[in-house]
């Protein structure tokens, strides 16, 4: 028999695919740490150059908890060094590469909690909701889909045609949880950060994580106005 304490470990799947918006996916990844949850890493090939393109940090393989420390240090502005990373969290997130299709969340029998895709391309989310498994983040996805685990998808994209629309509500109807990209104002935002942590948020809300990445809103109009004099 497997010893127990081999079983307690049970992740949360972060895959980050090629659209537009690995700001979310750093917030998202420290929501999850400082949640104190374990964190199964997949970072497609196409996400590679969006996160070099976006935040100048090259996500290498033999280097990747060096990149993602440095990566989950910056803040959605650019700057380095905004978030202090703890390398004690740090050490149960285990990484995937994206090619590996005979990694872990491959499999049903693989214990995990759910998978959140932040951000989500269009091609990610046709790939998941066709079923075409090309690559691990698709092969992940489908396994939460067809063991009804939670899957949430962070879709970054506008405008949407057709075809994606279509898509968006295959997957909402095998019981994914379909979470557009879309930073609301009420919480207050006064810098862009603040908009990132709302959608990473969220997608937090939606996985029951708990959190304190935005203000929620509380039945009071103008609450996140600030006080006059």
């Amino acid at each position: 028999m497997e010893p127990v304490e081999k079983q307690q470990r049970r992740p949360w799947v972060v895959g980050v695919s090629g659209a537009s918006g690995t700001p979310y996916a750093a917030s998202v990844l420290r929501g999850l740490l400082d949640a104190g949850e374990s964190v199964d890493l997949v970072v497609s090939r196409a996400s590679r150059l969006t996160l070099l393109d976006e935040t100048g940090v090259a996500f290498r393989d033999a280097h990747w908890r060096e990149d993602l420390a440095t990566w989950l240090a910056r803040g959605a502005d650019g700057k380095p060094d905004t978030f202090a990373v703890d390398p004690e969290r740090l050490a149960d997130v285990r990484y995937w590469a994206a090619g590996d299709l005979a990694a872990g969340p491959s499999s049903g029998s693989y214990p995990v909690k759910g998978m959140l895709i932040v951000p989500a391309s269009t091609a990610a989310v046709a790939g998941v909701a066709l079923g075409l498994s090309k690559d691990l983040l698709q092969r992940a996805a489908s396994v939460m889909l067809k063991e009804r685990r939670p899957l949430v998808v962070a879709v970054r994209e506008t405008p949407l045609n057709g075809q994606t629309l279509r898509h968006m509500v295959a997957l909402d109807e095998a019981g994914a949880v379909v979470l557009p990209a879309s930073p609301a104002f009420y919480a207050g935002a006064t810098h862009i950060q603040d908009l990132v942590d709302f959608v990473a948020g969220r997608v937090l809300d939606a996985a029951g994580v708990p959190h304190g990445l935005y203000r929620r809103w509380e039945g009071e109009l103008g609450g996140a106005l600030p006080s006059a004099g």
